[in-house]
């Protein structure tokens, strides 16, 4: 590490945000984003994004193509330097100090192994780079290969392994000179779908045990509401939502949160009654408004949106007997997917809304299908409220 990088002084003490269903015990942030822009000519990558990341944590940054998340990535790794802003590790400005001379490591797309060096090898290369003893770092190329279950497999050359092997070399080598953090760019796209969702566990476990800070980028929604401990979500250079899965699937903040983030339906409306209990929206596109059974940030007459996931909403047969939640349609397409099968039906107005169903019982017998005429309806709780 450069010794001429000192620390900034005066600087705030934060605390780990409570993070709902994480037992871990986060320690205070281990990078810290400043403000940080990154422009490439007219084109602004990252605009004005602030960000902590805490030390243990497992972070996602998530986001469509050219969001803006793997140059954030790349400016924590040291690859890119920010225009503005700055980039803190450990309470040091790192913003201008080269990538070999930061505490962290970083994992990439194509994992970059040497395809003449055996497994070993690869996991030993910065080790020695760095000039540890060879009895250390034969043990601690041990310890990395018994951790990612590649024992068997370390005379190999990186073109005699399967994909998921290759994975798992790379996050031995970057896992071996022991980082503060671990930067991965998109380390699963290569794999197939059962391997990817075993390699998340195996990501998750190694993470729990390490207690390195990972920082992960993918696009997969799945990929990170599977592994991560907070996820952020990136559009256009900005972090829309900071937040655990959970809350940020049931309690998204803006429309691009709701829609990004799984699915959902949403319908556009007015707020036309707003009680600290209740509110209620009228929204063209359904029969009945949307009674909404608590209250929410919003103003009398504004226009709002109701977002309301399809494994909330049921389908019945018969009229429901209330005044809201509930429109006619008709089953229009329905996709089986094993556990569950999803409904698109058409209301009146032309909307399309999916309702996702359990498949409990395998006899498709007395179940809805194609052009039966049904209600969709859903609960008082089950809609979330946005207004932009």
């Amino acid at each position: 590490m450069d010794t001429q990088v000192k620390a900034v002084a005066d600087r705030p003490v934060k605390t780990p945000p409570e993070i709902p269903g994480c037992t871990k015990k986060l320690g205070p942030p281990i990078i810290e984003i400043e403000k940080v822009v990154k422009r490439f000519g007219d084109f602004v990558a990252v605009n004005g994004v602030s960000l902590d990341v805490f030390e243990g944590e497992f972070l996602c940054l998530l986001g469509g193509s050219g969001c803006g998340k793997t140059t954030l990535l790349r400016m924590m790794a040291g690859f890119e330097q920010p225009t503005e802003g700055r980039v803190l590790i450990d309470g040091k400005d790192m913003t201008n100090v080269a990538p070999y001379d930061r505490p962290v490591n970083m994992m990439f797309q194509s994992y970059a192994l040497f395809p003449h060096m055996s497994v070993e090898s690869n996991i030993e290369f910065g080790l020695k780079q760095d000039g540890m003893a060879k009895a250390e770092r034969q043990e601690r190329v041990a310890e990395m290969l018994a951790m990612v279950q590649l024992e068997r497999f370390a005379k190999r050359k990186p073109n005699q392994l399967s994909g998921g092997q290759r994975q798992r070399v790379a996050l031995a080598r970057a896992l071996a000179k022991h980082p503060r953090v671990l930067l991965l760019d998109e380390p699963l796209s290569a794999l197939d779908k059962k391997l990817r969702e075993r390699t998340q566990l195996d990501l998750v476990n190694i993470q729990e045990k390490t207690g390195i800070t990972f920082v992960v980028v993918t696009h997969d929604q799945e990929e990170a509401m599977t592994m991560a401990d907070r996820v952020a979500i990136m559009d256009e250079g900005w972090i829309e939502q900071i937040d655990a899965p959970q809350s940020m699937y049931e309690y998204p903040n803006t429309r691009f949160v709701a829609e990004f983030f799984g699915s959902v339906n949403m319908f556009e409306g007015i707020l036309v009654e707003d009680e600290p209990d209740h509110v209620v929206i009228e929204a063209p596109e359904l029969e009945t408004p949307i009674y909404v059974g608590h209250g929410v940030s919003g103003r009398e007459g504004g226009t709002v949106w109701a977002a309301l996931r399809p494994e909330k909403v049921t389908l019945v047969t018969e009229k429901p007997d209330r005044d809201s939640n509930w429109s006619p349609g008709v089953v229009k397409d329905i996709v089986y997917l094993g556990s569950t099968s999803t409904y698109i039906v058409e209301v009146a107005s032309g909307k399309q809304v999916r309702a996702t169903l359990a498949n409990h019982d395998r006899d498709m017998e007395g179940r809805v299908t194609w052009d039966d005429k049904v209600f969709v309806t859903w609960t008082d709780n089950a809609p979330v409220v946005v207004s932009s």
